[in-house]
This record gives structure tokens, C-alpha cells and sequence, in this order.
């Protein structure tokens, strides 16, 4: 599943507040509304410097306006596997790879390499009649759902002897799954019956079918200007919440997650795979899927890409990290857990056209055909490849916990040379500074960037601001990219170790451990959290590539 955030704090709060509703507003609280609104400077924050600028952002700028305004970069090509992304967003349209050997919709492989027309890279959860995979179940529902036909209704006494480690395995998987359903179904039920949730379904549809759009600002609820009391209703409603800082988005993106999770997740029925038609469990049939890279799932990787390549200097909507990039768009990570198959087949389809940075932004708690990345890794490492991941949202230890993919194979072995596990910051140089989501690890955790209130790139033209180490991971993929640009000897090794030596350290600083589960906040250093104690620093990195690796 791709990684985000879990609302249900914001929720809760939502819950107890806004159900009941009066709105007497004279205008006042618009305009301290409007007031308090970002400005462009603190929607671009994770670029500033934290000593200058007394944010925790990357100084960014400060790399571009000493080193680098008069160098000129070479063409990187950046990998994005996520859900798809929009290729022709304003802001990221004239930095989609396009595959030049290829010729657009003649329906013939015209480069030889397996797939057809794959113009701007490939979608790996569809099919060639056009149908995508949307939602899918979570990994752990797949592993019970199949082991419970093998032992489902076995005794233990019945089971052979080279079954029983098996069986036990079994056992933790059931209580795990019926330990994850019930706490879905009671979020669901929770949520789909509350007293907010019957307003705003109600309030919300009436605005989208009035405004004729599904995504709509406080300035769209401003224009709003009619003598239909149900409409006038409805406006008035939905101002309340925002003036009360209810993040109208934010809200129908967790109702989304947490219906999904019990609608799909969770359903042992659910088996939106048959589209494709293959046996997942099996590696074969690596050209599966179509050329449809937007598909039906686009946002979580727009976001993605807009961090890391966004057209620069362009007066529209943001600037993205690198300034010489073409963003790879494949597609294999649906709203539920990835499966293990058509991450390996990204991966490959990635190294073998030409990304030499793959941006991973997704995880999961289970892996049964790890073999299958475990192969393509070694791959990556022989092709020179950096692989930067993210490092998950449940607030846990993932020196103890397990996150894949990762980068340790099944045969001992580690990734030591081109992996770079990543966990998110926040703006804040204080004890919050480690965002309270983030998954951590002092050894398998080597940074953290920021990946709280960032802003990018939203489908159809429009920007948002998200949280989770899924927009962290695209921080450090950009300044990757953004050093094999301009220093384009630079080996995958090299590219890590400039990154990781040069982040800007805080590792005796006191922090709160990020924790989702406990309402105790407990102050670790920052140094425990990861190897490094450190946060990215694009200008750290620059500075330190240009000394190193710049041709002389």
C-alpha cells in the first residue's frame, strides 16, 4: 500500500467538534482565516535553511544560488513506482521521460524490450483491454486467506511433522488478521455512523454537484452566491468547519483510507487480481500490463513527482528539487498492499530503461515472494542504481518491526552501497522535530527529511499540501538526482555517501520518539532515530560534491 499518514487523531477531534454546527461569522474570522494562510514562502519551506531561515528545511536554495546558478546539469531519469501519476500536470508535464524508441500508438514493440507502447513508462496492475486494478487487499489478508486452506480445519495432531513450523505460522497469521479486522470494522462502523459523517457527506454533496467539481477551496466557497437556502446551507457549513481548521481534503482522504481498509483490505472475498489474469505468485509473464501510467489511482505519486521534479522557475505552482529531470512513471502500487511480483517487474523495467534513481514511497508488513525483489535488488546494485525507500507511518522501530521492501536478503546478505532508507521531519528545529508518524531505526533508518505540511502536486492542475516519510523518500531522491546532475560521475555509492555524511547532524538533540499508540510523549536524542542523526541538507551535499567529484 502506498504509505501515508493515520488521521484518526484528526478525526476524533473532528468527531467532538463539529457535528453540530451555528454560523454567525461577520466576516472576521474569513479574514483571520485568510491572514493565517501559507504564504509561498511557507509553502516552500522544505526548501529554506534551518540556520538562516530557522526551519528545518534543506537549503535548497541556498545550493542553487551559491554553487550551482552557473553550472549547467545533464538529464537524469528518476524512477517513480507508486500509483500512477499525472503526465500532464501544468507543473510536471515537460518533465515526463518519453521513451524515444518508441512510436506512439502504432501497437508494436518498436524497441524490442518487451512492452508496447511504452511511451512515458508502463502501468504493471492492469490489463491490455484497458482495465485497472484500483483497490486491492492487504497482504496479510492474502496470507490468511491462503493459508487457510492448507490448515484451516487441520488438528494439530493431524499434521505431519515438517508441517508444524508451517501451522504455527498459520496461527500468527490468523490472530494478526482477525486482530486487524475487528479494528477495521470498528473504525468503519465508527465513522460511516457519526454525526459528522452524515453532515459532510450530506453538505459536501451538494457543494460538489452545485460547484460541478469534486476538490473545492474556501475562495470557491466564497464565490458561491445564489438564493438556493440548501446551497446557502451547505456553504455556510462547510466555511464553519474551515474557520474551526477542519481540513475539508484532508478529512475525505482518511474517511477514504479507513472505509477501504474494511471494504478491501480486509475482505477475504476481494480478488481484483483476476483482471490480470496471471498467478502473482509466479515469475513469469513479466510483460504483463498496459501503457496507462495515470490510470486510476494518480494522486499519491503526482505528489511524489512534484517534489522531486517540478518544473523550476516556471511561475507556476512550485518548484520541484532537481532541475534536470525526467520522471519514469510506473505504475504497480494500488490503494492496498503491492504485491511482491509487479514490484521486482518495476524495478527491472526501471534499471533496464535507463533510471538510474528508483523513488520507492510504499511498504508493507509482509513479503512472501521476497525472492523475487531480493533478485532485482541485486540487479539494481550491479547496475549501479540507487534505490531510496521510505521508511513507513506507524510510528515504530524498524530496527524491530519489518518494512518492505528492504535491504535485507533472505540469504543474510545487505545492501550496503546504493539503499537509502528514509523517515520524515517536520519544520520544527525543537523537540518535535522527528514527525510524530514516522517509523524510525538506528540501523535501519539512515535519515530523515522533511515529510510533514509539504507541499506539491495535486491531478488536474491543482497543488495540496500531505504529509508522510512517502513524501520524505522523494526529498532525498531529488537531491540524489540533483547531484548525479551536475556531477554525473558519481556513482550510486558515492551519491549515498555524500547524502548521508553531509546531513546537516542532530544527534544529541532531545526529541519526542514519534509514536502513534501512546499518548506519553517520550524525549529520545534525535541520534537514536537514525544511523546518521541527521537531516537531508541538499547544500551540505553540494558543497561537499562539488569538492569531491567536480572535474577539475
Amino acid at each position: 500500500m502506498k504509505i501515508r499518514h493515520v488521521f484518526i487523531l484528526f478525526l476524533s477531534a473532528a468527531l467532538i467538534s463539529a457535528a453540530n454546527y451555528s454560523y454567525s461569522d461577520n466576516g472576521d474570522g474569513l479574514k483571520n482565516k485568510n491572514r493565517k494562510k501559507k504564504s509561498e514562502e511557507n509553502k516552500s519551506w522544505h526548501t529554506l535553511d534551518p540556520k538562516k531561515d530557522k526551519v528545518a528545511g534543506i537549503s535548497l536554495d541556498k545550493a542553487y544560488r551559491e554553487i550551482l546558478k552557473n553550472k549547467t546539469p545533464h538529464k537524469v531519469i528518476v524512477a517513480v513506482i507508486d500509483g500512477g501519476a499525472d503526465i500532464e500536470h501544468e507543473d510536471i508535464k515537460n518533465r515526463i521521460w518519453t521513451n524515444k524508441k518508441e512510436i506512439p500508438g502504432n501497437n508494436i514493440d518498436d524497441d524490442n524490450n518487451g512492452f508496447i507502447d511504452d511511451i512515458h513508462g508502463w502501468n504493471f496492475i492492469g490489463n491490455a483491454r484497458g482495465e485497472n486494478i484500483k483497490q486491492e487487499t492487504m497482504e496479510l489478508t492474502r496470507l490468511f486467506r491462503d493459508m487457510t486452506r492448507k490448515f484451516g480445519d487441520t488438528i494439530l495432531n493431524r499434521i505431519k511433522i515438517k508441517d508444524t513450523t508451517g501451522f504455527a505460522y498459520y496461527k500468527k497469521i490468523s490472530r494478526e488478521y482477525h486482530a486487524k479486522y475487528k479494528q477495521a470494522a470498528s473504525d468503519y462502523d465508527l465513522l460511516k455512523n457519526s454525526s459528522l459523517n452524515k453532515y459532510f457527506v450530506k453538505e459536501d454533496s451538494i457543494m460538489m454537484d452545485y460547484l460541478k467539481k469534486t476538490d473545492y477551496s474556501i475562495m470557491d466557497l466564497l464565490s458561491v452566491d445564489t438564493k438556493d437556502s440548501v446551497v446557502n446551507e451547505s456553504k455556510y457549513y462547510l466555511l464553519t468547519l474551515i474557520i474551526r481548521n477542519f481540513d475539508i481534503q484532508k478529512y475525505k482522504e482518511s474517511m477514504e483510507y479507513y472505509f477501504n481498509q474494511y471494504l478491501f483490505g480486509v475482505d477475504t472475498s476481494f480478488n481484483p487480481r483476476k483482471i490480470i489474469g496471471d498467478d502473482p505468485t509466479k515469475l513469469d509473464g513479466v510483460h504483463y500490463g498496459n501503457n496507462d501510467v495515470i490510470a486510476v489511482t494518480p494522486s499519491h505519486g503526482t505528489f511524489v513527482s512534484g517534489i522531486i521534479a517540478a518544473e523550476r522557475n516556471n511561475n507556476v505552482g512550485m518548484d520541484g528539487i532537481a532541475d534536470s529531470v525526467e520522471i519514469m512513471v510506473i505504475r504497480a502500487i494500488p490503494d492496498g498492499d503491492e504485491r511482491d511480483k509487479d514490484v521486482a517487474n518495476a524495478i527491472r523495467y526501471a534499471i533496464n530503461n535507463g533510471a538510474k534513481i528508483i523513488n520507492m514511497s510504499f511498504g508493507k508488513g509482509y513479503s512472501p515472494e521476497k525472492i523475487f525483489v531480493d533478485d532485482v535488488l541485486k540487479l539494481a546494485e550491479e547496475k549501479d542504481v540507487l534505490l531510496i525507500h521510505a521508511a513507513g507511518n506507524d510510528g515504530e522501530n524498524n530496527d524491530v518491526v519489518e518494512n518492505y521492501p528492504k535491504k535485507y536478503f533472505n540469504d543474510g546478505k545487505i545492501i550496503t552501497e546504493n539503499w537509502i532508507e528514509v523517515g520524515a521531519s517536520t519544520k520544527n528545529l525543537d523537540k518535535n522535530l522527528a514527525a510524530s508518524f514516522s517509523n524510525y531505526g538506528k540501523k535501519n533508518v539512515d535519515i530523515f527529511a522533511p515529510g510533514e505540511s509539504v507541499y506539491s502536486l495535486k491531478p488536474g492542475n491543482n497543488y495540496t499540501i500531505s504529509d508522510g516519510t512517502s513524501f520524505a523518500c522523494p526529498m532525498v531522491a531529488g537531491v540524489a538526482a540533483l547531484l548525479k546532475s551536475y556531477y554525473p560521475q558519481m556513482t550510486a555509492k558515492q551519491i549515498k555517501k555524500v547524502i548521508l555524511e553531509s546531513s546537516l547532524k542532530f544527534e544529541k538533540k532531545k526529541v519526542y520518539k514519534p509514536d502513534l499508540k501512546s499518548e506519553k510523549k517520550i524525549k529520545v536524542k534525535f541520534g537514536a532515530l537514525s544511523v546518521t542523526g541527521g537531516l537531508l541538507n541538499a547544500y551540505n551535499a553540494v558543497n561537499m560534491a562539488e569538492k569531491d567529484y567536480s572535474k577539475k
